[in-house]
């Protein structure tokens, strides 16, 4: 039976977010096996269905994923993805928030066949890598609000 992916050609953007899940000073990216951005690091993520909150969407996401367990914590950044055909029309919209995530348990496997790839890399290194636009700035802010020490009332 053929199915169309009613993501492609949207008649509007789809929300979507991602994961900046850091682990003892590293960050979990995965490498894409198909779609637009094949070959290219990323964070693992996907859309957000009705009914579902952000942060539940994002829980989802990287278990189905990744098998991780994650712990969102606050909003490191937001992208747009927008691809168009050779007759420039939109062939796909995305507009995507990115996390910062404390990870939990889980070692994390492609589980499935969207991913090619994991990797827990110190931020340094993603400079060795091709990733999606604007990986590095969104890991950074992760990084920074993670690592900020708690504000005390009174200091």
């Amino acid at each position: 039976m053929f199915m169309t992916d009613a993501r492609m050609y949207p008649d509007r953007p789809y929300l979507a977010v991602s994961a900046a899940i850091i682990r003892d000073g590293h960050v979990l990216v995965a490498r894409r096996a198909r779609g637009a951005s094949t070959d290219l690091f990323t964070m693992p993520g996907g859309v957000v269905e009705a009914g579902e909150t952000l942060h539940q969407a994002i829980v989802r996401e990287v278990m189905e994923e990744t098998g991780i367990a994650i712990e969102p914590l606050a909003l490191a950044g937001e992208r747009e993805f927008i691809t168009r055909d050779a007759t420039g029309r939109i062939a796909r919209h995305f507009v995507i928030l990115c996390f910062a995530c404390r990870w939990i348990s889980g070692e994390g496997v492609p589980l499935l066949e969207e991913l090619s790839e994991l990797r827990w890399l110190r931020p340094a290194a993603l400079a060795e890598l091709q990733t999606t636009e604007g990986l590095a700035e969104i890991v950074e802010a992760a990084f920074a609000l993670i690592e900020k020490p708690p504000v005390i009332p009174g200091d």
